[in-house]
């Protein structure tokens, strides 16, 4: 029997997984959790094989827990399951080391047998994601891509957290605060960016950005090194 517990924090949802694993003659849900914090300790006092866990959840997300677990002995395959597909929460389990990332639409009989891949050792990803992570894949190594990557390397480190900064559609003294400088600092960075790149406004300095596909890229190097060198 592949022993599975269930986290979500909907009653409903659990219930509702539950009945849908139970009826597979292999399956056994040993108990459930209602977030995070609770999906630990059902862990070490359950040992279950393969974790069945939302992302989003009160007091601690799956991606927190998933990461907790996995710093247990012998810890269980975790499938991340949710209603989202955007890529932020996929690359943030797929990080943690999950097993696989399931959507809350996947058919019953898919999501037994998702069970069962992880708890063979396979990793499992949703069709629709898949599709999604093998596009970005392909996408990075375009001819586009790698020109708009090629010409934003000539700047530094600052300059690039700027210039990400800008393509979010920040401006100045919104940059300066969630940088730790100061506007007059911001001004000259983008300046010296624009003569850098040979561009004249903003909104090129976001095109470009958009074009390297590193839009997103700005807000984890920045929370890294909130007060780093100006």
């Amino acid at each position: 029997m592949i022993r599975v517990l269930v986290v979500d924090d909907e009653t409903l949802v659990r219930t509702g997984l539950r009945m849908i694993l139970e009826a597979a003659d292999d399956i056994e849900v040993v108990a459930e959790a209602g977030n995070g914090t609770e999906a630990i300790t059902a862990v070490a006092r359950h040992r279950p094989q393969v974790v069945l866990m939302d992302v989003r959840m009160p007091s601690m997300d799956g991606v927190a827990a998933l990461q907790e677990i996995n710093r247990s002995q012998s810890p269980p395959k975790v499938l991340m399951l949710t209603t989202f597909d955007r890529d932020e929460f996929v690359h943030a389990a797929l990080r943690a080391r999950a097993a696989g990332f399931l959507l809350k639409d996947t058919a019953p009989r898919d999501l037994i047998a998702a069970v069962r891949t992880a708890a063979d050792g396979s990793a499992v990803l949703a069709p629709t994601v898949t599709k999604r992570m093998i596009d970005a894949f392909a996408d990075q190594f375009s001819p586009d891509v790698r020109a708009a990557r090629e010409r934003l390397a000539v700047l530094t480190a600052r300059e690039r957290d700027v210039a990400h900064a800008v393509a979010r559609g920040l401006a100045n003294a919104e940059i300066a605060r969630a940088l730790g400088m100061t506007e007059t600092t911001i001004k000259a960075h983008v300046s010296r960016s624009l003569a850098k790149l040979r561009l004249t406004n903003r909104v090129q300095i976001a095109l470009l950005v958009r074009d390297a596909g590193q839009s997103g890229a700005w807000s984890a190097h920045a929370a890294e090194s909130p007060r780093s060198q100006e």
